[in-house]
């Protein structure tokens, strides 16, 4: 079994979150800071290098207005 960080499921969230922060007008910069992380963070989880929990995920999708459903296939 793959682990869960270079699954498909994992690379589809990934892919809808730089969608969501593209729609959204957002930098990485600036999620950051309105997440209260780093640049590097946002970067390495749209990078697929970083695993993101259900807990970041409600956090991504309330910042972009989106469902959290939008992130999940």
């Amino acid at each position: 079994m793959p682990k869960a960080i270079y699954s498909k499921d994992h690379k589809y969230i990934v892919e809808q979150l730089k969608k969501a922060r593209k729609e959204a007008g957002l930098k990485q910069a600036e999620v950051a800071k309105l997440l209260g992380r780093t640049q590097s963070h946002i970067s390495k989880v749209e990078a697929g290098q970083r695993r993101i929990d259900i807990v970041a995920l409600k956090e991504f999708a309330k910042l972009y207005n989106k469902d959290i459903n939008y992130f999940i296939k």
